[in-house]
């Protein structure tokens, strides 16, 4: 009787890796929860994501049965084994970028806010920075409505020049990815 795994190398390489049952329990909760949360997605966001012909069609049949709460979990099963044996991870990055969307919105927003402070505290060194940065930017209009800001805060007048530098700054400079 000979020994296969002396004479055959390729064994030497392989490694054997035993997952417990309880990790595989974890794996399908976990797809689970990434089900749910695809279903509580709106249709544009669904739309967002890569999913497969087969994953597609028990999404858009668990969209359908949502009101029938048996049919619906056992739709929503169905759809977290498909998951586990999908591409799984795509889906999840597809996921996360649309909940980082509104951030990064919110975060832009401030950051224009901020600038637009520091164009009317420090006037034209600032006015220069950022038109370097940003070419589009037209400095004369940007002077005049700095001069239009402080002269509102002076008088105690409603901000309305700095509102419209906010609006010239977001309708010119676009959000980065």
């Amino acid at each position: 009787m000979t020994d296969d795994w002396q004479e055959n190398p390729a064994h030497e390489d392989e490694e054997i890796i035993y997952v417990s049952k309880s990790e595989l329990k974890r794996d399908a909760q976990d797809m689970q929860k990434l089900a749910e949360t695809m279903l509580n997605l709106s249709p544009a966001n669904l739309q967002k994501l890569p999913l497969d012909g087969e994953l597609a069609r028990a999404v858009a049949e668990a969209d359908k049965i949502r009101n029938k709460k048996g049919a619906f979990n056992r739709q929503l099963n169905y759809i977290g084994k498909l998951l586990r044996f999908g591409d799984a991870d795509s889906i999840k990055m597809a996921i996360a970028k649309i909940e980082n969307q509104h951030l990064l919105a919110n975060q832009h927003f401030h950051q224009l806010e901020k600038m637009r402070d520091e164009i009317i505290n420090q006037g034209d060194s600032k006015i220069n920075q950022v038109i370097e940065n940003n070419p589009v930017l037209e400095r004369a209009k940007l002077r005049q409505l700095v001069r239009q800001a402080k002269k509102e805060a002076s008088q105690g007048k409603p901000p309305k020049s700095a509102r419209q530098i906010f609006q010239y700054l977001k309708e010119n400079i676009p959000a980065k990815d």
